[in-house]
């Protein structure tokens, strides 16, 4: 489909949904090129109501085309989840449209107001850096909207129809072995020996259900003057033990662009002691809760490299991401008391591939 062919039937599908709308139109349309799973589109809508002009700034949220870096996409389950919290204090964005048939543009998508708000996902700006109260205060306002998600109540939102989530940490490494098997081209054994250590030492989860955001890394918040305006990615959202959202964002808290490691954020430490305050949830097996969303990360960096390997993508950072599993599973495993060495066995892609890759972008760009 081409983009005037997509802006038509994207204008056509707003009109079905705005039907009293005269002279409606799409207009400033432009695709982020930001992250690695659904593709985003801002763009703003005009359009006349009786006499008045009417705008509104919006960001269209496409599945990905099949296979996805996150199999399975499904975008009516994130609508759902983000259209029950706009009744919560959690800051997700507003939705306001959904396609489940992916009649209108090949895929499905949905629509959300766009939030005001910067951020900052692999570089720390230095008008920001120059500024370590409102680093502080981003810090405690990110600890402060994890909380806010662990505390919905999800009967009252509805959100208890998603799944009881007792069983939560052994479907969740169930489905990334699962993943792992499906696109390795070889013996693992870095993955192997830390899946099992996982396995042999997993702990009693935590005693509270909650919603669980599963991706609630710095790079998916959003601020303005150091407070939280959007929570995005909900792709890996469900119900389940609220310190596997604890270790993902333990894992990555001193990670080099996050202004989480800067010098004037809180210690991680700070940060989850503030969490307990604020829910009452006990935060316990931080090393295995680490090492967990290690094995996860190593998985998705692992399909990245094989979507990128199998010709999927020609986007050179899926290929770039096999480079990652080995320094994760190292420190996973030596959390978890492994000292030796393992191989990763084969997870890069062949250098032939990246050849092909850059050939083809140089063609699409003549």
């Amino acid at each position: 489909m081409s983009n005037d062919d997509a802006l038509e039937r994207l204008t056509s599908w707003f009109q079905e949904r705005l039907p009293s709308a005269t002279d409606l139109r799409v207009e400033n349309s432009s695709r982020v090129a930001f992250g690695h799973s659904a593709e985003m589109t801002t763009l703003t809508l005009a359009w006349r109501d009786g006499t008045e002009e009417r705008r509104e700034d919006l960001v269209l949220r496409l599945r990905p085309p099949f296979p996805g870096l996150l199999e399975p996409y499904d975008m009516a389950r994130q609508f759902t989840i983000l259209r029950a919290l706009e009744r919560t204090g959690v800051r997700g964005p507003a939705v306001l449209w959904l396609d489940a048939t992916g009649e209108a543009l090949g895929r499905p998508f949905y629509v959300m107001a766009r939030v005001d708000g910067d951020v900052y996902e692999t570089e720390i700006p230095a008008e920001l850096d120059a500024r370590p109260a409102t680093i502080r205060r981003m810090t405690r306002a990110l600890v402060e909207q994890l909380a806010a998600i662990h505390l919905v109540d999800l009967p009252a939102t509805g959100l208890a129809a998603l799944g009881d989530g007792r069983s939560y940490l052994d479907d969740q490494l169930d489905h990334w072995t699962a993943e792992m098997r499906r696109v390795q081209r070889g013996e693992l054994p870095a993955l192997e020996r830390l899946l099992g250590e996982l396995r042999e030492r997993q702990p009693a989860p935590s005693e509270r259900v909650t919603l669980v955001h599963g991706d609630p890394k710095p790079g998916n918040f959003a601020f303005v003057d150091g407070e939280v305006t959007g929570v995005f990615d909900w792709e890996m959202a469900g119900i389940g033990d609220p310190l596997a959202d604890v270790g993902y964002l333990d894992l990555l808290w001193k990670t080099p662009g996050f202004f989480t490691s800067r010098p004037a954020a809180l210690t991680a430490d700070e940060a989850f002691a503030y969490y307990e305050e604020l829910t009452g949830i006990p935060v316990r097996h931080r090393e295995w809760y680490r090492a967990f969303q290690s094995f996860k990360t190593c998985v998705i960096l692992l399909v990245g490299a094989a979507l990128f390997e199998a010709g999927h993508s020609d986007d050179p950072r899926f290929g770039f991401m096999a480079l990652g599993i080995r320094p994760y599973a190292r420190r996973a495993l030596r959390a978890l008391g492994v000292d030796e060495d393992l191989p990763t066995g084969p997870v890069e892609p062949r250098p032939e591939r990246f050849d092909e890759a850059r050939a083809r972008s140089a063609d699409l760009a003549r």
